[in-house]
């Protein structure tokens, strides 16, 4: 995703009240992502006081299904719009949602995230403000793909729509208290991630490395990643039909195809350079872990001797961890008009954020799970903590070209 080439420059007239000229609200990816990335450090520091007993969760609902709701629909959520509604003011030309709006709709996902954690037992308006998040965002979505009658980007709409249908069911299985079938719906939104990561890392981590490196080709895959697409969802449908239908479908044989695509997308875009280049091998790498856990899911349905929970935050962890943070830096960047380059801070962070993931995916073999768990998100709050200290003006503060953006 190339940075957007806005002209207009920031009126100098502007007064304090002009929330429309406020930086942080110029573009989606600036309040979703620093709000996101504050948020992945506090919930994880609030379950960290849960499991060791420091926080009372007083409340029907399993503490368990709130951290997997928090970090899925709403840090990885945030995100994903912010990105998306970013992104397709690239791809239309059409103008995003910024000002007062954007401010509204950031404030609504904040008051969301307050109310479910102090207020569990109000579903109804955890639910509301939940659904009115993913409303707003599908509806500017739509509208700027529609206008521009951008076709290519339209599997974008329907994920959007399928992130906010399985969190309306998550909430509504919680009201009737069947908790195992909640836990199924965030399982089936990692999976719709996955998908998320395979279309955008198919389109942009080629293109960075090319941009990055000083390739003189950009390598393409796109047979790899039509069969990539039909077979991500045809795997999340069985794994739906199976865990949630409950039919005698083992979705482990189309998982297992999908994570093998994806190691083989992976595989041909390497390069040894990277290394060099931290906002690339972090890239690389987060897209590999998410690969590396999705085999490691399908293998649980073939044997006992891989815990679905362990490979599951493979995925989440290092997949969606890593790569969220990877891409957060380099659109950060590209987006404010800074150079392309990241101190050894934030090398660091994606080094603890790595650590997390393999922590908490293979150290609950060897070690104790509560303690594994303990230095996993140790790890992650590091991580984040570590971005949110370089990025905090990054994303609060104007571009250094003094234009919109």
């Amino acid at each position: 995703m190339r940075p957007i080439d806005l002209v207009e420059p920031i009126s100098k007239q502007s007064l304090w009240y002009h929330v429309k000229q406020w930086p942080i609200f110029m573009l989606a990816f600036r309040p979703m992502f620093i709000a996101a990335a504050i948020w992945a450090v506090i919930s994880i520091a609030l379950w960290v006081g849960i499991l060791t007993g420091k926080l009372g969760w007083n409340s029907s609902i399993p503490a368990t299904l709130w951290h997997a709701h928090e970090m899925i629909f709403g840090f990885a959520g945030a995100v994903a719009v912010g990105f998306l509604l970013t992104a397709a003011q690239n791809w239309t030309n059409v103008q995003s949602v910024s000002g007062y709006k954007l401010a509204l709709l950031s404030c609504i996902w904040i008051t969301t995230r307050y109310v479910f954690f102090a207020y569990p037992g109000k579903l109804a308006l955890v639910l509301s403000g939940q659904t009115v998040f993913w409303l707003i965002a599908i509806i500017y979505l739509s509208s700027m793909l529609l206008r521009a009658k951008s076709k290519s980007n339209y599997i974008f709409i329907a994920i959007l729509c399928a992130l906010c249908t399985f969190n309306l069911l998550f909430f509504v299985t919680l009201v009737k208290t069947d908790f195992e079938l909640a836990r199924s719906f965030t399982h089936v939104a990692v999976l719709l991630f996955m998908l998320l990561i395979g279309i955008v890392g198919g389109r942009v981590i080629p293109f960075f490395t090319t941009r990055g490196l000083g390739l003189v080709g950009q390598v393409r895959t796109p047979n790899l990643d039509r069969l990539l697409l039909c077979t991500s969802i045809l795997g999340t449908s069985g794994f739906v039909l199976s865990q949630v239908f409950k039919l005698p479908l083992n979705p482990g044989y189309l998982l297992a195809l999908a994570a093998f695509i994806h190691l083989t997308r992976s595989i041909f875009w390497f390069q040894l350079r990277i290394f060099s280049v931290p906002l690339l091998w972090s890239l690389h790498l987060g897209y590999a872990l998410s690969a590396l856990g999705l085999a490691l899911l399908a293998s649980s349905f073939f044997t006992a001797r891989i815990y679905f929970n362990d490979a599951l935050h493979l995925i989440t962890l290092g997949g969606i961890g890593l790569t969220i943070m990877a891409m957060m830096a380099r659109v950060s960047l590209g987006h404010t008009g800074r150079p392309l380059s990241v101190p050894i801070t934030i090398n660091i962070a994606f080094i603890a954020v790595t650590l997390a993931a393999l922590c908490r995916a293979f150290l609950p073999g060897f070690i104790s799970p509560h303690l594994a768990w303990l230095y996993s998100a140790a790890f992650w709050c590091v991580g984040f903590s570590l971005f949110i200290y370089h990025y905090f003006t990054v994303l609060t503060q104007k571009r250094v070209d003094g234009r919109r953006g």
